[in-house]
């Protein structure tokens, strides 16, 4: 919806009336490392061998 080259209003007026800040117009996700996916895989297989873990 925000468009930067097209406009001739900046990103702060675009931004603005959708309600969503600057910073998040910029941002861009950071994938996962294999290091969290490990522990990841590691956490569902304990969880779906033993749901009752961690419960009263």
């Amino acid at each position: 919806m925000v468009e930067a080259a097209h406009s001739r209003l900046s990103i702060s007026a675009q931004c603005r009336p959708l309600r969503i800040s600057r910073s998040s117009y910029y941002y861009a996700p950071v994938p996962e490392t294999d290091e969290t996916l490990g522990l990841m895989t590691v956490i569902d297989k304990t969880f779906m061998e033993c749901p009752w873990y961690g419960s009263r």
